[in-house]
């Protein structure tokens, strides 16, 4: 898989892209990833990428011609239409199985809006799918674009070392995107009178699978209003 990403803010992927899994994944040739300053398209000696929205109002609006300057620049260095998505509050809600969906194409291009958001003809003509990671409000796009990578990077065959594991966890596309995971246990057996479900202790593996069929828990709506 190819990524690549359109930021104004390409120093914030450093770390995150530099550990764990990710990094072992491009290491290992699972996945290509691309990150692009937006400045580089702009056209003036200040590298600006928005102006004041037409009609008034707070904030600044990323601009049009630049992101499609963009966008132009990078199709035209792959022979396969890419799969473009910009991350924006406005999006529909990410989910594990459009995550699965994704993780299946060869080439996306990820763009991390930014300011007070991005000119609407960008939603219109430019893009092929708007994302939200959640209902609220972020600084910018980089944090959701980040998060889009991790997911599907570790979706990408032979990334983890046991591709069992994607079919247990919670929100798996083999139960669905409520399942949450049964509780797992480690060593100490016993700590603090905090003891391990004796079935999991009793090397019983029909009896194992039957108490984690059993434990599974379904992901539950929180109160509006309400407080911890």
């Amino acid at each position: 898989m190819k990524i690549d990403i359109l930021t104004i803010f390409p120093s914030m992927f450093t770390g995150p892209f530099d550990e764990s899994i990710v990094k072992r994944a491009v290491k290992e040739g699972s996945v290509t990833i691309n990150i692009h300053n937006l400045r580089d398209w702009a056209t003036d000696n200040h590298k600006s990428v928005d102006d004041k929205p037409y009609g008034g109002g707070p904030g600044m609006i990323m601009r049009v011609d630049i992101m499609d300057r963009a966008l132009s620049d990078l199709r035209k260095q792959t022979s396969k239409k890419p799969h473009v998505i910009l991350t924006s509050a406005k999006g529909t809600r990410y989910t594990q199985q459009r995550a699965q969906a994704l993780s299946k194409l060869s080439h996306l291009i990820l763009i991390a809006g930014h300011y007070e958001g991005v000119d609407q003809r960008v939603y219109d003509h430019l893009v092929d799918e708007v994302v939200s990671i959640g209902d609220y409000v972020l600084t910018g796009g980089e944090l959701p674009t980040m998060v889009l990578v991790d997911t599907l990077v570790r979706l990408i065959p032979g990334v983890l070392g046991n591709p069992q594991s994607l079919n247990e966890e919670s929100h798996s596309k083999l139960k669905n995107e409520n399942y949450l995971e049964y509780p797992q246990y480690t060593r100490p057996e016993n700590y603090k009178g905090w003891t391990v479900p004796k079935v999991l202790l009793s090397g019983d593996p029909k009896k194992i699978k039957s108490w984690q069929n059993k434990s599974h828990t379904t992901k539950k709506s929180n109160s509006i209003g309400s407080l911890p």
